[in-house]
């Protein structure tokens, strides 16, 4: 799988995803992550990549033109289209049933936008998808791009050491993760659960499903009647 970020801020993204289990993936190469400068595809002679909204208004739109060029040579590299997300606060909630969905696309093209977004004509040219990180507003799509590039590259293969590292945990198959202990086992006056000393798989896996289901209908009472409802 290969991701590539456009933004006006590869520094920012880098620094980030060059760090711990997605920045050894990367430098094994098991993960192709990349980050290209927008503002290196600008033809205004003043490395422009902004101007001010038609009709008026607070702030600075993101041209069209550098974004486009800039896609558009990543899609020469390619010799193929990928698939391209927006990441904008007017998308859809980004979530584990969406990054599951990403980790199948063989090339993923993600446009951080900036200052007061991007000019509508070269979203509706080249994106397939907007998505958010949630109900609130940032500054810019840097930090959605890198939730998202991290959530998806560590469903790839050889990312994490086996596929239960994530499939075992919150939101994947629709409850939330159990609690996990380690030694000692006691600490503070507190007790790791005897059926986790026990040896018994069996009994250990029904504990850690029944531990997930009572977690779910307390903490997110959503998460717990959409999956009942499921399962009926």
């Amino acid at each position: 799988m290969k991701i590539e970020i456009a933004t006006l801020f590869p520094e920012m993204c880098e620094a980030v995803l060059s760090e711990s289990i997605i920045g050894r993936a990367r430098k094994k190469g098991l993960i192709d992550i990349s980050c290209r400068n927008i503002r290196d595809y600008t033809t205004d002679r003043h490395n422009r990549v902004d101007d001010t909204p038609y009709g008026g208004g607070m702030g600075m739109v993101m041209q069209a033109q550098p974004i486009y060029d800039c896609y558009k040579a990543f899609c020469d590299e390619l010799g193929t289209k990928p698939h391209t997300i927006y990441m904008s606060p007017k998308g859809k909630v980004f979530d584990q049933a969406k990054a599951i969905e990403l980790a199948s696309y063989e090339n993923i093209f993600i446009i951080c936008g900036h200052y007061e977004g991007v000019d509508q004509r070269v979203l509706d040219s080249i994106v397939d998808e907007e998505i958010s990180i949630g109900d609130y507003v940032l500054t810019g799509g840097e930090l959605p791009a890198i939730v998202v590039a991290d959530a998806v590259s560590r469903m790839c293969d050889g990312v994490l050491s086996d596929e239960a590292c994530y499939t075992d945990e919150s939101h994947f198959n629709g409850l939330l993760e159990y609690p996990q202990y380690t030694r000692p086992e006691e600490w503070n006056g507190m007790h790791v659960p005897e059926v986790l000393l026990s040896g018994h798989h069996k009994k250990i896996e029904e504990y850690r499903h029944a531990q997930s289901l009572e977690l779910t209908k307390r903490l997110r009472p959503d998460m717990y009647e959409k999956y009942i409802t499921k399962e009926k």
